[in-house]
This record gives C-alpha cells, structure tokens and sequence, in this order.
C-alpha cells in the first residue's frame, strides 16, 4: 500500500535544488521507511541508503563515515548524491553531526542533498529544533486513515472504528486476544519506553503509563485534571500530569484537546479532552470484544466519537488548523476547528445520547461559525454528514 501523497511530495522537494534537509517523521508504525524505501524504488537518484537502527557503540563515527562516502562520489564526478538516513534519532547528538556536515557542504557548495527518518516526532524534533534550525523541512506522516485500511486490508466502516488504523496488526483482527497483545506489546509499551522514557527525564514512570491507559479508556471524554489526580495512584500535581500529556501528545499517542473559548488564556486553563490519535490505542485497552462493543450502545458511541476525533486530529498539522472542544454548562459541541480565519463545530450523532442544544447555543456565540452533524446511522437527513464520508475526506472542506 503506497501512501502516494507522502511519496509525491518526497519526490518534488527532493527533485528542487538543494536547499534544506528533508525530514519524514511521525508515530511509530505508520509506514515511513516503506515510504522511502518505494520513493527510491522509483527514483533515477544516485543515493546511500543506511539505517542506524541496528547501530551499537560509537555511531557517531558511523555517520560522519556515511557521509564521507557520499561526498567521495561527488569526488568521483557524480553531479549530486542523495543521503538516506533511517531512524536518525537512535545516534547520540545526530543533529550537531548533521548540522556540522551540512554546513560544511554548504561552504563547500558540494551538493550532497539529506533525507532524514525518525520513528518519533518527539525524538527528532528535540534535535532539529536545538541544531538545525532553518536547515530542515518536516514531512509528517500521521496514522493510517479508514480509506487506506480498507483499501489495504478490506477494513469495513465498523472494523476501522474500533481496531483503528495500524497496518502492522491489520491481519490479527479476527483474532482478538492476539491483536490486543500485539497493540500493548509492540505499541503502546514500545512507543512509551523508548520514544518518550529514552529521551526524557521521567520521575515517575509508572504514572506515565497509568496516564496513558486512563486517558485512551477516556477518549473523546473530558476529564479535568484534579478528578484524574483521584484516580491515579502517586499522581503528584496537576503540573506533572499536564507535562506528561503533552509528552504524550508529542509521541502522537494521547492529545488533551482546549476548550474553545476566543481567548488564548482561557484555553490554556481549562479542562482537557481527552483525545487518542488512533482508535486502536482505546480499543485494544478495552476489556469487551468487538462483537459486544457494537451491540453496547453507550460505548459504540464513544468509540465513533473518538473515530472522529482521530481523523480531525491527525489532519490538524496536515491542513493548518486547531482542534478544541467546547462547552458551557451542560451545552457542548463535539470537537470545533479553527484555521484562524474560520470557524467550525462539529458535532457526532451516534445514537449513544440525545440530541443537545449546544450546537445552537455555540452558533449564537459564534455566529460566522459553520456547523456540521456527523452520523454515524443511516439517515435520509441530508443536514448530516455519514460517517464513513466524513472519514474519506479532508477536514480541509468544512472550511
């Protein structure tokens, strides 16, 4: 399964004259090395392929040597040479190597054009924004979409709600006991212990992982940080647990969604909602089955909910805009997006609840915002958006 747009944009920027590094980064699981490996399948490019995922020791000198080589074709008469480096970020100080080299080349005007890969936007951006500075233009590959799953593994609408997006696991579905294990195993620990507890100072890690499962049962759920402190076991403060949902967040695992409110302040105190990045992460912490979560509606409903909100949040940096929530009261609208021009609130009819008056309270307040119902039922209601619709397109057309 290509993912022709990531592909497409490779070969365009790397095709231009050689100006920055390019840098393919996102969550663990998403396909970037495929991506690379088919861009240079398809590709006339005199390149150096190398991966530092199997480095031990004093990578360091690895690199400088891959990049010696690169430079020692120039040399030998080719008119540019294309660098790949795969998971870049397992090389202690890569970024003040690559930094060193690149301006080194800069100076020189030797035209060794850089394409670097990391499995964690966490991990790679620490260092490109400490080094490289101005040197480098990021590539963001977000999770699998409903519309590549079921193009590459026959996903079914329901089947995508709630075994989500990873290709990886695609194949154990029918076996559920053995998909979970493989989610909690090669996912979700893997992610949390080397994309965030390899990197960062973690006191309590225990509270990291405790975080992550209360926050993934909880998503597309608000839940303010004083009544998680109650249900967490050694949760310190309200400053530690907001630190390590960002680092979740960064890791493209768990996100605490704003609340809208027109004021950057306001936002910025109010009570997250919770938010995986792909439904997989919730279910596969789920004590029910598939069978029985769509036959429970209350749940079936948080999970279309949460379906939703993973496809507005993984297209957030992809189309340039910010996702809230919002509520007043008991009024509330689902998820609300903002480019900073235009506004719109989106709500989700899953059956799960009865219909409230937040999205005419919120249209009141905001009255240049557009309003949309996604649904999840079959309706002759041509006001609602269906589901799977809404799930094969970008968010970019509400505005």
């Amino acid at each position: 399964m290509e993912r022709t747009l990531f592909i497409t944009q490779l070969k365009k920027r790397i095709s231009e004259k050689r100006k920055f590094i390019q840098v393919v980064a996102g969550p663990r699981q998403v396909g970037k090395t495929t991506i690379i490996m088919q861009f240079l399948e398809q590709t006339d490019y005199n390149y150096i392929y190398e991966s530092a995922d199997a480095l031990s020791g004093s990578s360091q000198v690895w690199l400088e040597a891959l990049w010696t080589s690169a430079r020692f074709k120039i040399k030998m008469g080719a008119k540019e040479v294309l660098l790949v480096i795969d998971e870049i970020q397992k090389i202690p100080n890569w970024s003040e190597i690559v930094k060193k080299l690149w301006d080194e080349d800069s100076r020189s005007k030797t035209n060794v054009k850089v394409l670097l890969s990391g499995s964690s936007r966490l991990l790679i951006e620490k260092g490109l924004t400490e080094s490289l500075h101005g040197r480098f233009e990021l590539i963001q590959v977000p999770h699998w979409t409903f519309l590549e799953m079921k193009e590459a593994f026959g996903f079914s609408l329901e089947e995508y709600v709630f075994f989500g997006g990873y290709p990886g696991p695609a194949e154990l579905i029918k076996d559920e006991k053995r998909w979970k294990s493989y989610m909690r195993d090669s996912i979700i620990e893997t992610s949390i212990s080397k994309d965030i507890l390899m990197l960062t100072t973690i006191t309590k890690p225990a509270l990291l992982h405790q975080l992550f499962e209360l926050g993934a049962v909880y998503s597309s759920q608000v839940l303010p940080f004083n009544k998680m402190l109650g249900t967490l076991t050694d949760a310190g403060n309200t400053v530690t647990l907001s630190h390590y949902l960002s680092l979740l967040e960064q890791s493209k695992l768990l996100g605490g969604l704003q609340k809208f409110s027109g004021s950057e302040q306001k936002s910025r105190s109010s009570s997250p909602k919770l938010q995986v990045y792909n439904n997989a992460l919730y279910a596969s912490l789920l004590p029910k089955g598939f069978e029985t979560a769509m036959e429970t509606p209350d749940l079936w409903g948080r999970l279309v909910e949460s379906c939703v909100g993973t496809h507005l949040i993984n297209n957030a940096d992809l189309c340039g805009y910010r996702l809230f929530y919002w509520r007043d009261g008991n009024d509330e609208v689902d998820y609300v997006i903002s480019n900073g021009h235009d506004l719109c609130a989106i709500e989700v009819k899953s059956g799960s609840r009865t219909s409230n008056k937040g999205m005419q309270i919120f249209k009141e307040k905001y009255p240049e915002a557009k309003v949309y119902v996604v649904s999840a039922q079959d309706s002759d209601n041509s006001a609602c958006i269906p589901l799977e619709q809404f799930l094969c397109n970008s968010p970019e057309i509400f505005f």
